[in-house]
C-alpha cells in the first residue's frame, strides 16, 4: 500500500511544477520569535512508468516530507528549480543566515 502510494504521488508530480514551503521559527532568551517562510518551486521531469518503479524501488522517497529528496537519487526527477534549492532539501539556508543575522543583532 506504501509503494502505490508512493507511485501515485510521483504520477501527480510527472511534468508539473509544485511549490515547496518551509516554516522557520527562531526564538533565543527573551527576544520575540521571529518567523519566516520560503517557497521554491520544482518542475519534474515527465516520468515514465520504469522510471517511478526504480525510484520506488530504491527506498528513498520513504522517509522525505514531499516524497522525493532532490539531494539524492531523486535529481534525476527534477528538471527545473525556480528559488531557493537548499529549501527543497530542508532548509532555505542562505534565507535563515540573514533572518538570523538581523534577530540576533537586535537589542534584546
Amino acid at each position: 500500500a506504501v509503494v502505490s502510494t508512493q507511485s501515485t504521488g510521483m504520477r501527480r508530480l510527472s511534468g508539473r511544477w509544485h511549490t515547496v514551503v518551509t516554516g522557520v521559527c527562531c526564538c533565543h532568551g527573551n527576544r520575540p520569535e521571529r518567523t519566516f517562510h520560503s517557497e521554491t518551486e520544482v518542475l519534474f521531469r515527465e516520468l515514465t512508468e520504469d522510471v517511478i518503479s526504480w525510484y520506488v524501488g530504491t527506498g528513498e522517497p520513504f522517509d522525505k516530507a514531499g516524497g522525493y529528496g532532490i539531494q539524492g537519487k531523486g535529481a534525476v526527477l527534477v528538471e527545473k528549480v525556480s528559488g531557493c534549492y537548499s529549501n527543497v532539501v530542508g532548509l532555505p539556508g542562505s534565507e535563515l543566515m540573514v533572518q538570523l543575522r538581523d534577530y540576533l543583532s537586535k537589542e534584546e
